[in-house]
């Protein structure tokens, strides 16, 4: 217990000591930016005029697999920069003495495929933090992605324009970066970093304008500066996004139609402050969420896919409080509904998600480095219905109030590298629903030579009932050395057991004190045959917090390794002690003992620029001293038929045996079973891009999984974490085997058809079913499958992009 409480003015004590050294990164280069009064035609063919007398940023230097070694003299690079008053210029020339071996494959937006591309980093605050990098690949497919550290979100997406061109000297590229979909500080003079970059496939090498010293601190870091920028004003950012969709929807011999219209829309509020909105969303052609079938004491989690929650919400995220799958989420009361039926009452409806009315987030930076977030949503009532068959009457209850989410964040950043946050979550409910409130603290810290990192957390919740509150706090803090290829780090985790962030954020577990360490060797360049190799050490000790239990200690290795011919392969072991599991009960205060258990998983992966590749994972987990043991495989070949088409399919494996879990709650007695599980997933990923513009794209799943129990193996739970023997009463309602089946399927043609507009047209094929049937093998649960009803769906979504600009200069 006590080890907590001296554990921070230990880590004061090193950082203090650590942080006072005054190492200095690389001096940088300097790259002035020339006015020009017209601007180029965006074509791709750098003939016009205007780059002749412009200067260029040359001298590139390798990134990878090398550190620092010029550029081949068969493969020179050289770059461009001009401005005017509406956007910012490149011209990029990257010269190539073997023009067949060029990697030129066709993607959509926002996809890279392997191939040749450039790439311009800009950092309009000269922060060292807030990157946005702008790919343009040698067959002219665009990409654009928010930068945190080495972390790329390609959520973000603005409008601008680049074209490529091919010779017998190499590739071109020509971009248009207009200033509204820049951010940046109002002034006479603008001082911005930027990072030019190169990538060519066939060698396998990344060559960049200023040096990144890969064996301290991160990449953002080494940003060179692009200076010369003067006297621009930043636009009206004042852009609309209508929407018209209609769909019809058929299943079990009913037809359903429906027409939605909405928009969003982004305005610029100041130089650096952004208004996003979304009026009437509509989300019907988000991607499926890949649901399993979950015997586990935890919800499932999935990605978002709703652009409005991805696109500008980095700040947002600080602190993970922020878990955007709870706005439109199951209602609260929806599994209450049941319950709540009265005698000779049916339920005739009861929705399972809640619409979200409108949301809006105002985000942006100052010029002293403060980002200040706000973002809110407003979510609909939503009501179980009910119908009495003896008085004909109905009734309604609601199972989600009217609901408004919001979070509040300042986010100070400071030397180019380090920040310190504050953030605040809230959600009102309508009526005797619970409310709740999360703030939190955080602070992330280089030393001047980014050898020495040292973070933390420390968040507060508060939950509100119509009668009572709960307040709950949790903390993290880790120190880290970021220099040389031997690294380490320890950390350390708290969170007392009335900590609680699940209406806005996620969090599966509270009241924990756990410790982890780690350290690692790497290397920087080419060693015999590997190009890089990481090698890993780790550990934790885990307790709980109150009472003061020691839970389990965690002791693994893992290796990453790439040959110089881009084969990947490692894997990782590990060792777990006797593990006291308290989430599994699903009782306060009650825990199952598992025995010790020993893991171990490799993997590989061949190269991505083969015609054939192939991903493959196998790991399995056995407890000691016990019959229970998991076994995972995964295979996935991917095919290039083409420059222009893609396969990749996929299969996975689980099997998991005797495994003891829980099987129900009782009044007195949790009832644990001894059970057998299997699973398989298959999924096909196809892409055939016309042009870098259009596109056909099919995704297929298919998931089954089956929990079989054995009857005579039931058990209840001591208060020692022990198992006795019970005798467990199974009939048709209380019967813990399952049989899970899910069939997706989406076939849809995208048309970019202007700069920020595009049209889709989507069929949709989805069956599911569940039921008892643990016995059916998996070729015998998929033809049950087709028993059920399927349902097809045909949408059509046209988005199409307005710039205020635009429409005023045709007004």
């Amino acid at each position: 217990m006590l080890c907590k409480y001296l554990l921070l003015p230990f880590f004061l004590l090193i950082t203090g000591f650590l942080f006072g050294q005054q190492n200095e990164l690389p001096q940088k280069k300097i790259y002035t930016a020339t006015r020009i009064e017209d601007k180029p035609q965006i074509d791709g063919i750098l003939d016009d005029e205007i780059w002749k007398a412009i200067p260029e940023a040359r001298n590139f230097v390798m990134y990878e697999p090398g550190d620092g070694k010029p550029s081949r003299s068969t493969h020179p690079s050289q770059v461009k920069i001009a401005y005017t008053d509406e956007a910012i210029y490149v011209a990029a020339y990257l010269y190539d003495n073997e023009l067949s071996k060029i990697r030129r494959e066709f993607a959509q937006r926002d996809n890279l495929p392997t191939a040749d591309y450039f790439f311009f980093d800009l950092n309009t605050y000269n922060d060292g933090e807030n990157q946005t990098r702008f790919y343009v690949t040698a067959a002219g497919t665009l990409a654009d992605a928010k930068m945190k550290r080495d972390n790329e979100d390609f959520a973000f997406n603005v409008v601008w324009e680049a074209r490529v061109s091919l010779n017998e000297k190499g590739w071109f590229v020509e971009m248009e970066i207009p200033y509204s979909a820049l951010r940046f500080p109002g002034g006479e003079e603008q001082l911005w970093s930027m990072q030019l970059g190169r990538h060519i496939s066939h060698l396998n090498e990344t060559y960049v304008w200023n040096y990144i010293d890969k064996s301290i601190g991160e990449s953002t870091h080494y940003n060179g500066i692009l200076e010369g920028i003067e006297n621009i004003d930043a636009p009206v950012r004042l852009s609309f996004y209508p929407y018209v969709s209609g769909e019809v929807d058929y299943i079990d011999d009913e037809t359903t139609t429906a027409f939605n219209a909405g928009m969003d829309l982004k305005y610029g509020i100041s130089d650096a402050f952004t208004l996003d909105a979304t009026l009437i969303p509509d989300f019907g052609q988000t991607a499926y969420d890949e649901v399993e079938l979950n015997l586990g004491p935890f919800e499932q989690t999935f990605g978002e896919n709703r652009a409005f929650f991805t696109e500008g919400t980095e700040l947002f995220t600080k602190g993970d409080l922020f878990y955007s799958r709870r706005i439109g989420d199951t209602p609260l009361g929806f599994n209450n509904a049941q319950d709540s039926r009265l005698e000779n009452e049916e339920i005739i409806e009861n929705p399972e998600t809640t619409n979200l009315l409108n949301a809006l987030k105002i985000s942006g930076r100052t010029k002293s480095g403060l980002g200040i977030g706000f973002f809110n949503a407003i979510t609909e009532r939503q009501k179980a219905r009910y119908y009495n068959k003896t008085t004909g009457e109905q009734r309604e209850l609601v199972t989600e109030p009217l609901a408004n989410y919001n979070i509040f964040v300042l986010d100070q950043q400071f030397d180019q590298k380090s920040s310190v946050s504050l953030i605040n979550t809230n959600v009102i409910r309508e009526g005797k629903f619970r409310d709740a409130n999360v703030s939190g603290f955080l602070f992330d810290v280089y030393n001047r030579g980014s050898s020495f990192n040292f973070s933390g957390e420390a968040k507060m919740s508060r939950i509100n009932y119509a009668e009572s509150n709960k307040t709950g706090f949790a903390s993290q803090l880790a120190f880290a050395r970021t220099k040389g290829k031997f690294r380490y780090g320890i950390s350390h985790e708290f969170a007392n057991k009335t900590y609680d962030i699940n209406d806005l954020g996620l969090n599966f577990i509270s009241n924990y004190s756990n410790f982890n360490w780690e350290t690692s060797y790497r290397i920087f360049e080419p060693h015999g045959i590997f190009n890089e190799y990481n090698i890993q050490f780790y550990g934790d000790h885990q307790r709980r917090y109150d009472p003061d239990i020691a839970l389990t200690n965690n002791f693994g290795s893992s290796f990453f390794g790439m040959t110089r011919e881009r084969f990947a392969f490692g894997g990782n072991v590990n060792y777990s002690t006797p593990f006291k599991d308290f989430f599994e009960p699903r009782r306060n205060n009650s825990f199952i003992e598992y025995p010790e258990n020993a893991a171990a998983e490799a993997w590989i992966s061949s190269d991505y620029r083969k015609r054939i590749a192939i991903d493959s994972r196998l790991g399995y987990n056995k407890y000691l001293g016990s019959p229970h043991g998991e076994l995972n495989f995964s295979f996935s070949p991917r095919f290039r038929v083409s420059n222009r088409f893609m396969l990749i399919y996929s299969f996975e494996f689980m099997e998991e045996n005797e495994r003891v879990s829980f099987v129900a709650l009782l009044p007195k007695n949790v009832i644990f079973g001894t059970r057998d599980m299997k699973s398989i997933e298959n999924s096909l990923q196809g892409s055939y891009n016309f042009t870098n513009r259009q596109a056909l794209n099919l995704s297929f799943r298919n998931f089954w999984s089956s929990a079989n129990f054995a009857y005579d193996s039931f058990s209840r739970l001591q208060d020692n974490g022990e198992l006795v023997s019970y005798n467990y009463k199974v009939d048709e309602a209380n019967d813990p085997d399952a049989n899970f089946n899910v069939w997706n399927l989406d076939l849809s043609y995208q048309w970019r058809f202007a700069p920020g507009s595009e049209m889709i047209l989507l069929y949709r094929n989805s069956i599911f079913n569940v039921d008892k049937q643990s016995e059916l093998a998996y070729f015998e649960s998929v033809e049950n499958l087709f028993k059920q009803p399927a349902r097809h769906n045909l949408s059509l979504r046209i988005v199409y992009y307005l710039d205020y600009s635009s429409i005023n200069s045709i007004i």
